[in-house]
């Protein structure tokens, strides 16, 4: 019987198509049309007026932060339940990661928590959209507002996702967003940062690009970085964009044949829950094992790898790692999260046997 894997890239549409003609072209560098086309086609994903395209989703982010002024000494504030190139990026600017908890539901940052941890030296706000479901936005960019920090958005593993109607990207002053090859958009690797700010945009675009000046070629006002996306990179994410709803369609279906396969289940695990002003785009479908369960999750893990069904673990949080044992922080639903969170395999190429099989092996894995 085949393995089934936790994740597995579609590239059904053009994409060999588009990169054969990006070869013709000879344009196979950081130029050429596909480049703008992608760009244009993230910043409608976004809902917002410019995407500036980047290799990889770490990048973006980072490129992001450089670009609102992020500096030494400087505080940012963001989930301790998050992967760690999101407090990366922080330390890369020679500033320091606050880390609060999370919403067990959710995963995601709880809005209540961050207002406590506003200090003098704080400069914004990173919120991460865990796992495809938006973040409570609304209450975080009010405290924001109040105390004028700016937000990054980190929308690596939700494109498509709605807070309120809204596409997030577009929410707070930036968003950032990946395109690695297990996300619902896949560009091998890549990034985008979007946002709504002219000025803001143009300064990205610069630091992108070695910092060379868009009027003088040659000539580098400012100190940058080489974090462009290439045109063949790009002629993937046209096709792959091509087909974003399908795909949005198809994994909010998958989601739903996994609700009905582990009905049976409840007793023992938590569903996903989705949040009322939130459109999820189910990157990962998401469990969570009962606290009465007397297996553990890297135990569920391992007899379900071992009955051929691939998973992942919820991240573990940032603060508990060796680069952040200096951030002190209270953390305990992040840590229930990572102790008892279960990714289960989530692409568009399962089918409903699939998912039952999956089922399955996880109902033998929680009894064995």
């Amino acid at each position: 019987m085949d393995r089934i894997a936790v994740a597995v890239p579609r590239l059904s549409g053009k994409e060999k198509a588009y990169v054969n003609e990006a070869l013709d072209s000879t344009w196979i560098s950081s130029r050429g049309p596909f480049i703008e086309r992608f760009e244009a086609q993230v910043a409608a994903m976004a809902g917002v007026k410019h995407a500036i395209a980047c290799n990889n989703g770490t990048t973006s982010l980072h490129l992001a932060m450089v670009g609102l002024g992020l500096g030494a000494g400087d505080e940012v504030i963001m989930p301790s339940l998050t992967y760690i190139a999101t407090a990366n990026c922080v330390r890369y600017c020679n500033a320091s990661p606050v880390f609060v908890d999370n919403d067990p539901r959710t995963f995601n940052i709880d809005p209540e928590r961050i207002e406590q941890a506003i200090t003098p030296r704080t400069k914004g706000i990173v919120v991460v959209h865990l796992y495809g479901q938006s973040a409570d936005m609304a209450p975080i960019m009010a405290i924001a507002a109040r105390y004028g920090l700016w937000v990054i958005e980190d929308a690596a593993e939700a494109h498509g996702a709605r807070y309120r109607g809204a596409p997030v990207g577009g929410i707070g002053h930036c968003g950032s967003f990946s395109f690695f090859g297990n996300k619902i958009i896949t560009t091998g690797e890549g990034g985008a940062v979007t946002t709504n700010d002219d000025e803001l945009a143009a300064r990205m675009r610069l630091l992108r690009s070695q910092g060379m000046s868009a009027e003088r070629r040659y000539w580098h006002p400012v100190v940058g970085f080489n974090y462009r996306m290439t045109n063949l990179t790009a002629a993937i994410g046209v096709a792959q964009m091509e087909r974003l709803d399908e795909a949005l369609a198809r994994r909010v279906e998958i989601a739903a044949t996994y609700d009905q396969a582990l009905a049976g289940l409840v007793d023992m695990i938590d569903l996903p829950f989705t949040a009322i002003d939130c459109e999820h785009s189910f990157w990962m479908y998401t469990i969570m094992l009962k606290p009465h369960v007397g297996t553990s999750r890297d135990e569920v893990m391992a007899r379900m790898d071992a009955d051929g069904v691939e998973t992942r673990p919820v991240f573990y949080p940032v603060n508990d790692m060796p680069p952040y044992y200096d951030a002190s922080v209270d953390a305990p639903n992040a840590r229930l999260c990572a102790a008892q969170g279960i990714n289960l395999p989530t692409h568009e190429s399962l089918s409903a046997d699939d998912i039952t099989r999956v089922g399955e092996t996880l109902r033998r894995a929680l009894n064995s």
